[in-house]
Protein backbone atom coordinates (compact mmCIF):
# COMPACT_ATOMS: atom_id res chain seq x y z
CA UNK A 1 0.00 0.00 0.00
CA UNK A 2 2.76 2.10 0.75
CA UNK A 3 4.52 1.71 -2.34
CA UNK A 4 1.39 2.04 -4.20
CA UNK A 5 0.52 5.57 -2.84
CA UNK A 6 4.19 6.81 -3.38
CA UNK A 7 4.50 5.81 -7.20
CA UNK A 8 0.47 7.77 -7.34
CA UNK A 9 2.15 10.77 -5.84
CA UNK A 10 5.22 10.07 -8.24
CA UNK A 11 2.79 10.32 -11.28
CA UNK A 12 0.70 13.19 -10.13
CA UNK A 13 0.66 16.11 -12.42
CA UNK A 14 1.23 18.66 -9.80
CA UNK A 15 3.97 16.87 -8.70
CA UNK A 16 5.51 16.34 -11.89
CA UNK A 17 5.16 20.00 -12.88
CA UNK A 18 7.03 21.08 -10.04
CA UNK A 19 9.93 18.73 -9.77
CA UNK A 20 12.12 19.03 -12.57
CA UNK A 21 13.81 15.63 -11.24
CA UNK A 22 10.09 13.47 -11.65
CA UNK A 23 9.41 15.22 -14.64
CA UNK A 24 12.92 14.06 -16.47
CA UNK A 25 11.88 10.31 -14.68
CA UNK A 26 8.53 10.87 -16.18
CA UNK A 27 10.31 11.95 -19.93
CA UNK A 28 12.78 8.71 -19.56
CA UNK A 29 10.50 5.91 -18.74
CA UNK A 30 8.09 7.07 -21.37
CA UNK A 31 11.37 7.36 -23.82
CA UNK A 32 11.82 3.89 -22.73
CA UNK A 33 7.89 2.40 -22.81
CA UNK A 34 8.20 3.75 -26.75
CA UNK A 35 11.24 2.01 -27.67
CA UNK A 36 10.25 -0.92 -25.90
CA UNK A 37 6.79 -1.22 -28.20
CA UNK A 38 8.81 0.04 -31.42
CA UNK A 39 11.12 -3.34 -30.81
CA UNK A 40 8.33 -5.43 -29.81
CA UNK A 41 9.80 -6.40 -26.65
CA UNK A 42 5.95 -6.59 -24.90
CA UNK A 43 7.04 -8.02 -21.34
CA UNK A 44 9.59 -4.78 -20.71
CA UNK A 45 7.00 -2.39 -22.34
CA UNK A 46 4.31 -3.77 -19.78
CA UNK A 47 6.90 -4.04 -16.67
CA UNK A 48 7.74 -0.46 -17.90
CA UNK A 49 4.14 0.64 -17.63
CA UNK A 50 3.62 -0.85 -14.34
CA UNK A 51 6.66 -0.03 -12.44
CA UNK A 52 7.50 3.04 -14.29
CA UNK A 53 11.11 4.73 -13.79
CA UNK A 54 13.00 1.40 -11.91
CA UNK A 55 12.16 -0.78 -14.68
CA UNK A 56 12.86 1.78 -17.19
CA UNK A 57 16.18 1.95 -16.07
CA UNK A 58 16.97 -1.84 -16.30
CA UNK A 59 15.47 -1.90 -19.42
CA UNK A 60 17.79 0.95 -20.48
CA UNK A 61 21.29 -0.73 -19.38
CA UNK A 62 19.76 -4.57 -20.51
CA UNK A 63 18.01 -3.81 -23.56
CA UNK A 64 18.70 -0.25 -25.23
CA UNK A 65 22.17 -0.15 -24.79
CA UNK A 66 24.17 -2.80 -26.77
CA UNK A 67 24.16 -5.92 -24.65
CA UNK A 68 27.78 -6.24 -23.34
CA UNK A 69 29.43 -3.22 -25.18
CA UNK A 70 30.10 -1.42 -21.09
CA UNK A 71 31.60 -5.20 -19.75
CA UNK A 72 29.51 -4.39 -16.90
CA UNK A 73 27.73 -6.69 -14.49
CA UNK A 74 24.41 -7.03 -16.57
CA UNK A 75 25.94 -8.28 -19.64
CA UNK A 76 25.20 -11.37 -21.20
CA UNK A 77 21.57 -10.88 -19.25
CA UNK A 78 18.56 -11.56 -21.19
CA UNK A 79 14.82 -12.22 -21.00
CA UNK A 80 13.96 -15.41 -22.37
CA UNK A 81 13.51 -15.12 -26.10
CA UNK A 82 15.65 -12.15 -26.85
CA UNK A 83 17.97 -14.04 -28.58
CA UNK A 84 15.76 -15.27 -30.95
CA UNK A 85 14.07 -12.12 -31.28
CA UNK A 86 17.49 -10.42 -31.46
CA UNK A 87 18.72 -12.89 -34.44
CA UNK A 88 15.33 -12.54 -36.03
CA UNK A 89 15.75 -8.95 -36.34
CA UNK A 90 19.60 -9.21 -38.03
CA UNK A 91 18.54 -11.72 -40.38
CA UNK A 92 15.76 -9.23 -41.43
CA UNK A 93 17.94 -6.42 -41.89
CA UNK A 94 20.27 -8.82 -44.31
CA UNK A 95 17.13 -9.62 -46.31
CA UNK A 96 16.56 -6.31 -46.56
CA UNK A 97 20.08 -5.31 -48.17
CA UNK A 98 20.94 -8.50 -49.80
CA UNK A 99 17.93 -10.51 -50.28
CA UNK A 100 19.63 -14.00 -50.36
CA UNK A 101 17.83 -17.28 -50.37
CA UNK A 102 19.72 -18.54 -47.73
CA UNK A 103 19.03 -15.65 -45.55
CA UNK A 104 15.06 -16.41 -45.93
CA UNK A 105 15.59 -20.26 -45.25
CA UNK A 106 17.79 -19.05 -41.85
CA UNK A 107 14.61 -16.56 -40.89
CA UNK A 108 11.79 -19.66 -41.84
CA UNK A 109 14.33 -21.71 -39.37
CA UNK A 110 14.45 -19.04 -36.71
CA UNK A 111 10.40 -18.57 -36.67
CA UNK A 112 9.89 -22.30 -37.43
CA UNK A 113 11.82 -23.25 -33.61
CA UNK A 114 9.14 -20.05 -32.43
CA UNK A 115 6.45 -21.68 -33.59
CA UNK A 116 4.81 -19.16 -35.90
CA UNK A 117 4.97 -21.66 -38.47
CA UNK A 118 2.61 -19.81 -40.99
CA UNK A 119 5.24 -16.83 -41.10
CA UNK A 120 7.74 -19.49 -41.58
CA UNK A 121 6.16 -21.07 -44.39
CA UNK A 122 6.28 -17.62 -46.33
CA UNK A 123 9.73 -17.55 -45.56
CA UNK A 124 10.53 -21.00 -46.99
CA UNK A 125 9.03 -20.49 -50.25
CA UNK A 126 10.63 -16.82 -50.48
CA UNK A 127 13.97 -18.87 -50.01
CA UNK A 128 12.48 -21.53 -52.50
CA UNK A 129 11.36 -18.68 -55.00
CA UNK A 130 14.77 -17.44 -55.08
CA UNK A 131 16.49 -21.04 -55.04
CA UNK A 132 14.22 -23.72 -56.31
CA UNK A 133 16.21 -26.74 -55.90
CA UNK A 134 17.92 -26.44 -52.15
CA UNK A 135 16.80 -29.58 -50.43
CA UNK A 136 16.95 -27.85 -47.25
CA UNK A 137 14.27 -25.20 -47.85
CA UNK A 138 11.96 -28.11 -49.46
CA UNK A 139 12.45 -30.50 -46.73
CA UNK A 140 11.91 -27.52 -43.93
CA UNK A 141 8.79 -26.40 -45.35
CA UNK A 142 7.59 -29.86 -45.47
CA UNK A 143 7.74 -30.15 -41.76
CA UNK A 144 6.28 -26.71 -41.16
CA UNK A 145 3.81 -27.81 -43.18
CA UNK A 146 3.41 -30.65 -41.30
CA UNK A 147 3.08 -28.63 -38.39
CA UNK A 148 0.15 -26.99 -39.75
CA UNK A 149 -1.94 -30.11 -40.71
CA UNK A 150 -1.34 -30.24 -44.20
CA UNK A 151 0.87 -32.82 -45.01
CA UNK A 152 -0.85 -34.23 -48.53
CA UNK A 153 0.96 -30.92 -49.70
CA UNK A 154 4.30 -31.53 -47.00
CA UNK A 155 4.42 -35.35 -48.60
CA UNK A 156 5.78 -34.32 -52.43
CA UNK A 157 8.29 -32.11 -50.74
CA UNK A 158 9.73 -34.67 -48.51
CA UNK A 159 9.68 -37.25 -51.29
CA UNK A 160 12.02 -35.32 -53.60
CA UNK A 161 14.27 -34.06 -50.96
CA UNK A 162 14.54 -37.85 -49.60
CA UNK A 163 14.98 -39.33 -53.44
CA UNK A 164 18.03 -37.56 -53.53
CA UNK A 165 19.31 -37.85 -50.27
CA UNK A 166 17.59 -41.07 -48.38
CA UNK A 167 19.15 -40.09 -44.82
CA UNK A 168 18.76 -36.28 -45.60
CA UNK A 169 19.00 -34.46 -41.96
CA UNK A 170 19.87 -37.44 -40.13
CA UNK A 171 16.81 -39.29 -40.77
CA UNK A 172 14.47 -36.11 -39.19
CA UNK A 173 13.18 -35.91 -43.15
CA UNK A 174 12.72 -39.16 -43.10
CA UNK A 175 10.77 -39.42 -40.06
CA UNK A 176 8.67 -36.29 -41.05
CA UNK A 177 7.62 -38.23 -44.23
CA UNK A 178 6.68 -41.09 -42.26
CA UNK A 179 4.14 -38.85 -40.37
CA UNK A 180 2.77 -37.69 -43.48
CA UNK A 181 2.05 -41.16 -44.67
CA UNK A 182 0.68 -41.96 -41.15
CA UNK A 183 -1.94 -39.03 -41.23
CA UNK A 184 -3.01 -39.52 -45.12
CA UNK A 185 -3.57 -43.22 -43.78
CA UNK A 186 -0.38 -44.65 -46.08
CA UNK A 187 -0.08 -47.29 -43.24
CA UNK A 188 2.55 -49.68 -45.75
CA UNK A 189 4.57 -46.19 -47.02
CA UNK A 190 4.59 -45.07 -43.41
CA UNK A 191 5.99 -48.34 -41.95
CA UNK A 192 8.57 -48.72 -44.52
CA UNK A 193 9.81 -44.93 -44.19
CA UNK A 194 9.87 -45.80 -39.79
CA UNK A 195 11.93 -48.90 -40.93
CA UNK A 196 14.32 -46.91 -43.20
CA UNK A 197 14.74 -44.48 -40.21
CA UNK A 198 15.56 -47.13 -37.41
CA UNK A 199 18.10 -49.21 -40.02
CA UNK A 200 19.80 -46.04 -39.26
CA UNK A 201 18.95 -44.46 -36.06
CA UNK A 202 17.90 -44.85 -32.66
CA UNK A 203 15.27 -42.25 -32.47
CA UNK A 204 12.63 -43.20 -29.75
CA UNK A 205 10.19 -40.57 -31.85
CA UNK A 206 11.04 -43.08 -34.78
CA UNK A 207 10.83 -46.08 -32.51
CA UNK A 208 7.74 -45.73 -30.80
CA UNK A 209 5.24 -44.41 -33.77
CA UNK A 210 7.09 -47.63 -35.55
CA UNK A 211 5.27 -49.78 -33.02
CA UNK A 212 1.83 -48.18 -32.80
CA UNK A 213 1.71 -48.52 -36.78
CA UNK A 214 2.81 -52.36 -35.89
CA UNK A 215 0.10 -52.57 -32.73
CA UNK A 216 -2.56 -50.87 -34.84
CA UNK A 217 -1.85 -54.02 -37.45
CA UNK A 218 -2.06 -57.13 -35.08
CA UNK A 219 1.46 -57.03 -35.06
CA UNK A 220 2.20 -56.52 -31.15
CA UNK A 221 5.46 -58.73 -30.88
CA UNK A 222 7.15 -56.58 -33.01
CA UNK A 223 5.48 -53.77 -31.86
CA UNK A 224 6.63 -54.27 -28.15
CA UNK A 225 10.04 -55.16 -28.96
CA UNK A 226 10.64 -51.86 -30.11
CA UNK A 227 8.84 -50.17 -27.30
CA UNK A 228 11.15 -52.30 -24.93
CA UNK A 229 13.76 -50.66 -26.78
CA UNK A 230 13.22 -47.18 -26.59
CA UNK A 231 12.81 -48.58 -22.42
CA UNK A 232 16.06 -49.61 -22.45
CA UNK A 233 17.85 -47.11 -24.20
CA UNK A 234 16.28 -44.63 -21.95
CA UNK A 235 17.85 -45.55 -18.65
CA UNK A 236 20.92 -44.74 -20.18
CA UNK A 237 20.69 -41.83 -21.94
CA UNK A 238 21.37 -38.14 -20.60
CA UNK A 239 19.18 -36.15 -18.19
CA UNK A 240 18.55 -33.86 -21.31
CA UNK A 241 17.44 -36.77 -23.89
CA UNK A 242 15.79 -38.18 -21.13
CA UNK A 243 13.58 -34.85 -20.38
CA UNK A 244 13.29 -34.26 -24.45
CA UNK A 245 11.81 -37.80 -25.66
CA UNK A 246 9.66 -37.85 -22.05
CA UNK A 247 6.55 -38.02 -24.08
CA UNK A 248 7.75 -40.55 -26.42
CA UNK A 249 8.79 -42.74 -23.14
CA UNK A 250 5.39 -42.01 -21.70
CA UNK A 251 4.03 -43.71 -25.24
CA UNK A 252 6.37 -46.42 -25.35
CA UNK A 253 5.43 -47.63 -21.67
CA UNK A 254 1.27 -47.40 -22.59
CA UNK A 255 1.89 -49.42 -25.28
CA UNK A 256 3.91 -52.47 -23.42
CA UNK A 257 1.22 -52.23 -20.28
CA UNK A 258 -1.60 -52.85 -23.33
CA UNK A 259 0.36 -56.16 -24.21
CA UNK A 260 1.14 -54.35 -27.54
CA UNK A 261 -2.65 -53.52 -28.13
CA UNK A 262 -2.90 -49.96 -30.12
CA UNK A 263 -4.37 -47.89 -27.98
CA UNK A 264 -8.21 -46.79 -29.17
Amino acid sequence: MMLGSLLEGLMHPDFLLGSPVALMAFGFSLWMFVDAIRRQEWIWAACIAVFTVFSAMMYYFLVYRPQGASGGRFSGFELPGARQRARIREIQARIHHLDHARDHLDLADALFARGEFKKAEASYRASLHRDPGDTDAMAHLGQCLMRLGRPSEARPLLTEVLASDPRHDYGHTQMALAEACTALGDVPAAIAAWEEVNRNHGYPRARVQHAELLASRGQREDALALAREVLEDDEHAPRFQRSRDREWIRRARRLIANGGVAAG
